[in-house]
């Protein structure tokens, strides 16, 4: 079970120096689980003003962008060891990010909803792999 409570202002506006600011929030989140609980407090900025997203509306939108992080890059992170690769210097990161970038998009048309169990297969299969580079599918 999770809580989540935010509180945002524009009276710490003037003094940011930060361009465009729109508010200023805190997020307080409580998560239950059995006996154990937990909190977290997070602050963060926004160039919405108030007239484009209350405290409600802000509190939807953070927990949007997380549905973004997990959904999108989750895939890259964990199943194609992004976060595990120790490539740090050159060109070298740029160049593995493109290629995972190819990878997911390359699984996405060709329709493979689980991206983990379709690289097992191709791992498995590398003709079929090699047939998805040389003939993508269509989007």
């Amino acid at each position: 079970m999770e809580r989540r409570r935010l509180l945002c202002t524009t009276s710490l506006n003037r003094y940011l120096d930060w361009p465009g600011v729109g508010q200023v929030f805190q997020l307080e989140r409580e998560r239950t689980c059995g006996a154990k609980v937990s909190r977290e407090v997070a602050y963060g900025l926004t160039s919405l003003g108030r007239d484009r997203a209350d405290a409600a509306k802000l509190l939807e939108l953070t927990r949007g962008h997380w549905c973004i992080e997990n959904g999108l890059h989750y895939v890259r992170d964990v199943t194609l060891g992004e976060d595990a690769c120790q490539v740090r210097s050159g060109s070298a990161p740029q160049i593995l990010a493109g290629l995972r970038n190819l990878v997911v998009s390359l699984l996405n048309l060709a329709g493979e909803p689980n991206k983990a169990a379709a690289l097992r297969r191709y791992a498995a299969k590398p003709f079929q792999a090699l047939r998805l580079i040389r003939d993508p599918p269509e989007n």
